[in-house]
């Protein structure tokens, strides 16, 4: 069973089975935290054993520094890494799909799409505009000329005259265009 290496490579992908076969497929997320990377035997009887040399040199010199010890272990010690692992599985086809994340941002969205998933598992109505990428825009003047004249009937309502996208407005003034000086801050 491979990883996808993308996100949306899944996505697409269990969507696709779940579109074929709504009735069968499952999908499994599972997330884990596992602990930080342990340090071998090796590092810890070489941490131990260095440790041991350093006491007995303090000891042989009957000098206190008032320096802690500072345990290798503990300095080499990492927060805990969580991994959410998705799974769609077709017991029929016996295709099953995976995918293995870490990044926080990414585990927050992907559950996000699990409800849309959903949906498709549940065989309720999906909202493809929501789903597709590509909206098909209007033609850009036609929506301008239905933009002026709702914009020209409501300053006629109103008796206010609001300005239209497209519209000529008169030029400002050539030269000077910038912001001008800036007012120094102070010392604090």
């Amino acid at each position: 069973m491979p990883y996808y290496e993308k996100s949306e490579d899944w996505l697409h992908q269990s969507a696709l089975l779940l579109q074929a076969r709504p009735q069968t497929t499952r999908v499994t997320t599972s997330y884990s935290l596992r602990p930080a990377i342990r340090p071998s035997k090796a590092e810890k009887l070489a941490a131990k054993e260095a440790r041991r040399a350093k006491e007995k040199e303090t000891s042989s010199k009957k000098t206190t520094e008032g320096e802690p010890p500072k345990d290798a272990a503990a300095a080499a010690a990492k927060p805990p890494r969580g991994h959410l692992v998705l799974k769609t599985f077709d017991p029929h086809s016996g295709v099953c799909l995976k995918y293995k994340t870490s990044k926080a941002a990414e585990v927050g969205r992907l559950i996000q799409m699990l409800g849309q998933l959903g949906r498709r598992m549940a065989a309720l109505p999906v909202d493809e505009a929501k789903e597709s990428a590509d909206v098909v825009m209007a033609d850009a003047a036609a929506a301008a000329a239905e933009e002026g004249a709702a914009a020209a009937a409501a300053a006629a309502v109103s008796g206010t005259a609001t300005p239209v996208a497209g519209a000529s407005t008169p030029a400002p003034a050539a030269g000077g265009g910038g912001q001008g000086k800036k007012k120094k801050k102070g010392k604090r």
